[in-house]
């Protein structure tokens, strides 16, 4: 499940999709350039692994239901989505698709607190892409927890990206990356 940072001045909604299980690469394997696109593009973000979940959760209890941190990749067949935007569907196939989602080792919220601010990044080739602070997000954890506790049942285990700062760009195959997010958790990998 992703939120966005980029939102209207009114903080409307936050905007929900949802990946499958196999969408998960574990931190420093190679990345499946994955097929029926010509446009695959990177967006940073914080990972948020829950613990316990539940339905309608307070905004007030919602960083308790935190198993840890991570940082991540949400990839994006970028082609796929701006064929389903003009086309008013759902960009289900350009969002939730087989390895669609690099993530780091987790890090305990017990060892390392709730992350309010710190430096999101990623390099690709070397060269700095996307660069945001976790401070900016335009909802923050608690917030997101809460509003997606009240469309869907939350779990333990559960992995919630959090949005993406400006730089989001295309990928190809042979391109490393390292995506950080500082004091947190760093994620390394290749697309091949």
């Amino acid at each position: 499940m992703r939120a966005r940072w980029a939102q209207p001045p009114d903080r409307s909604q936050p905007v929900f999709f949802m990946k499958p299980a196999d969408a998960i690469v574990t931190d420093g394997a190679d990345v499946p350039y994955p097929q029926a696109t010509g446009d695959l593009h990177h967006e940073v973000e914080m990972v948020v692994a829950l613990g316990a979940g539940g339905r309608d959760i307070a905004a007030a209890d919602a960083l308790g239901c935190v198993f840890g941190y991570g940082v991540g990749l949400d990839l994006t067949r970028r082609d796929l989505q701006a064929r389903a935007k003009a086309g008013g569907l759902p960009w289900d196939v350009a969002k939730g698709f087989d390895h669609s989602a690099p993530v780091s080792a987790l890090h305990r919220a017990a060892a390392i607190g709730h992350p309010a601010r710190g430096a999101l990044t990623l390099h690709v080739g070397g060269a700095l892409r996307q660069n945001g602070d976790v401070a900016d997000m335009v909802f923050s954890v608690a917030e997101v927890i809460h509003e997606l506790s009240r469309l869907y049942e939350l779990r333990a285990g559960d992995l919630i990206f959090t949005g993406t700062p400006a730089g989001v760009a295309a990928l190809q195959r042979g391109d490393v990356f390292v995506a950080a997010l500082d004091g947190v958790a760093t994620l390394e990998g290749r697309v091949v």
